[in-house]
């Protein structure tokens, strides 16, 4: 069983039920949600809403962020464990790969894909290259 167990979350369903099959399977583990704010969502956001859009675009996506780990501690507290929930800023995969290689991770769960729309499609290749380039064991949930 993993010691230490990272679950990509975004808040979208299929992240919900990777949370939960994570407490449900790892109850001993230490577990840790991580959200990635996408630059690139912010450029997309910021060519839709222009200059004011640009000038806020990280506190929105920090107060987003603070909404979607606010669903993942909620949704343990409902199992019992307690969660540690981390942002960080970046490309998405690279960025679960690194937070899972710097810090110890035994094992990474996941959701298929995430949000609905465009992210649909960009998130399901953050999957798919996760579970290629990990080094350690990678659950996805579909």
């Amino acid at each position: 069983m993993p010691d230490n167990v990272l679950v990509a979350f975004d808040g979208s369903p299929l992240s919900e039920r990777a949370l939960t099959y994570t407490l449900e399977n790892f109850p001993d583990a230490t577990i840790t949600t991580l959200y990635v704010i996408n630059p690139i969502d912010s450029v997309i956001d910021v060519e839709a809403g222009g200059l004011p859009v640009a000038e806020d675009w990280y506190d929105n996506a920090q107060e987003r962020a603070t909404n979607i780990q606010t669903t993942a501690t909620d949704l343990a507290a409902e199992h019992g464990p307690d969660l540690d929930t981390v942002t960080e800023v970046g490309r998405p995969a690279r960025t679960i790969l690194e937070y899972a290689r710097e810090y110890g991770i035994d094992q990474i769960v996941m959701g298929s894909h995430g949000r609905s729309g465009l992210d649909r499609t960009f998130l399901g290749s953050v999957a798919e290259t996760v579970t290629r380039r990990a080094q350690i064991p990678v659950t996805i949930i579909g």
